[in-house]
């Protein structure tokens, strides 16, 4: 019960790279940078652990960032002449490769860092995909001319990827896309479909040969970032973006959604839209430096109950930790233990919840 997770991104050491920084450069080039990735992904894998965290993650140590570490081991993408983008409806703008001819994969993409990450933890492991509708927002096309044909075109290579991590071992793979949460219309329309075709096969039954393996899809608002938290304040007292597309969702055949809940103007009830979902629910703000409290932590378990059942509860970060301090983070996932940990305290008898 209260199963604790990590949404994704931890911070890079100061020694991998520059550090609070979304887009941040590497400082080692070669066989040193694969050797500091590795480091710091057995650094964060032992620092989850250490918190209490009873799923864990590679931390995204190994990318530079969330979208574009899987499109580098793409053909048919430009990284040498990367262009200004409008990404997120013109949130922000970013420096984003272009898509000039068919995409298919060069390879594996996260063998390296999945193949690391499970065999130095017997904990349950979650790896995390960019989305195809995120990924559509976050490359400038200069071939498909069609977003939902290249949605489809990049689905297909994320579920080949993905069957391979589970191959891998891993017990959880999990689909991001903020960008739900900006194209509703689109994301209700055709990024459910999309999500479903990467997602394809995984959710299998385990067997004597094959991994059973839990699908999953984090939509947040976004890092903790300026541009971001600028945004937030336009979108008024109720966000009400989930209620466009958790329909899909719950009609889908995707597992478990992950959504944001502390210090969030998003209201509680929408988790009711979600059914038999499992839910992994943002406890953590990722917009402030201040530490969860665990009474703030299990208080916000307490609001979850109020419209889920407490096997379908997971208590998790509302974002990725990426452009935090490597302090705070690691302060936030232990208030994020100690929450769930009092909540079963508070909540575990026999009637409590729903």
């Amino acid at each position: 019960m209260f199963e604790t997770a990590i949404a994704g991104s931890l911070p890079k050491p100061s020694w991998l790279s520059e550090t609070e920084k979304l887009w941040p450069q590497w400082k080692l080039a070669g066989p040193d940078l694969q050797q500091a990735k590795a480091d710091a992904t057995l650094l964060w894998i032992k620092e989850q652990e250490d918190a209490g965290l009873d799923i864990v993650g590679d931390g995204e140590q190994s990318r530079q960032h969330f979208v574009h570490g899987f499109l580098e081991q793409v053909e048919g993408i430009d990284f040498e002449h990367k262009v200004t983008m409008g990404i997120r409806n013109n949130r922000y703008d970013a420096q984003v490769p272009q898509v000039i001819a068919e995409l298919r994969l060069k390879g594996r993409v996260h063998a390296f860092e999945a193949q690391l990450a499970r065999a130095h933890t017997k904990k349950k492991l979650k790896f995390t995909l960019p989305g195809p509708l995120t990924i559509v927002d976050t490359v400038a096309d200069r071939f498909y001319g069609d977003k939902r044909k290249m949605a489809f075109a990049f689905a297909e290579l994320l579920n080949q990827e993905a069957l391979a991590l589970r191959a891998d071992g891993v017990d959880i793979i999990q689909f991001d896309e903020p960008a739900f949460n900006v194209y509703m219309q689109d994301a209700a329309e055709w990024g459910v479909k999309a999500l479903e075709i990467a997602a394809r096969g995984l959710s299998r039954e385990a067997t004597a040969d094959r991994r059973g393996c839990t699908t999953a899809v984090h939509i947040c608002y976004g890092y903790g970032i300026k541009a971001n938290n600028d945004w937030k304040e336009t979108l008024g007292q109720e966000w009400r973006q989930y209620a466009d597309i958790f329909p899909a969702l719950a009609a889908s055949s995707i597992q478990q959604v992950s959504l944001e809940c502390y210090h969030s103007h998003v209201p509680p009830d929408l988790m009711a839209l979600l059914k038999d979902k499992d839910v992994m629910v943002g406890v953590i703000d990722v917009a402030s430096d201040v530490i969860e409290t665990p009474e703030q932590v299990a208080d916000t378990i307490g609001v979850a109950l109020q419209y889920l059942p407490r096997n379908r509860i997971f208590p998790c970060t509302n974002c990725g930790l990426a452009p935090m301090s490597r302090e705070v983070a690691v302060k936030k996932l232990e208030a994020l233990a100690q929450g769930a940990a009092l909540a079963r305290q508070r909540y575990g008898q026999a009637g409590a919840g729903v």
